[in-house]
This record gives C-alpha cells, sequence and structure tokens, in this order.
C-alpha cells in the first residue's frame, strides 16, 4: 500500500513540476512573436528569474537532480522575457 501512495506522490509532484515549468513558454513565445512586451511588469519578472536561479543553484548544491532540470528549464523562457522586456525599455528610452 505504501508504495502506491508514493508512486501516486511522485507522479503528482512530476505532473505539477511539468505544468510550472511549461507554463512559461507560451508567454516567451507570446512575447517574441508579438514584439510586446508593455503588460509584462519587470520587477514581476527580475524577481522571478532570480528567484528560479537561486533554486537551480539550491539543487546543485543538494544533488537534487528534479530541482536542478525544473529550475534550468524554466530559466530560460523566464529570462528571455526578462531579455526582452529590458531591451524594450531601452529602446522606449532612446526615442
Amino acid at each position: 500500500m505504501r508504495y502506491s501512495v508514493d508512486r501516486l506522490t511522485e507522479a503528482v509532484g512530476i505532473l505539477a513540476a511539468c505544468l510550472t515549468t511549461c507554463s512559461f513558454f507560451p508567454q516567451a513565445l507570446k512575447t517574441i512573436r508579438d514584439k510586446n512586451t508593455e503588460g509584462i511588469s519587470l520587477t514581476m519578472y527580475a524577481m522571478f528569474t532570480a528567484g528560479i536561479f537561486f533554486w537551480f543553484v539550491y539543487g546543485l548544491c543538494r544533488g537534487d537532480r528534479p530541482v536542478i532540470v525544473a529550475n534550468f528549464v524554466t530559466f530560460i523562457p523566464a529570462a528571455t522575457v526578462l531579455y526582452l522586456k529590458m531591451r524594450h525599455l531601452r529602446r522606449r528610452v532612446r526615442l
């Protein structure tokens, strides 16, 4: 009985990690496609991207592969959106 509960718990954790990790790709793709970052909070994405980076470092320190992989994959679209937002703001300042 305990084995099946552990497997179910692990499956729920994997599903949660996949959904939260993949949830940032639609925003990144939309931002790249539309070239519009007006509705995106620079502060939120900066804090989130930094948090993801530190979760990644935490995973490395602990040797926790699921934490490492999930946060590395999440970092890619989050950092992309953050970069595009900062680039958009720099262009607006120049105009």
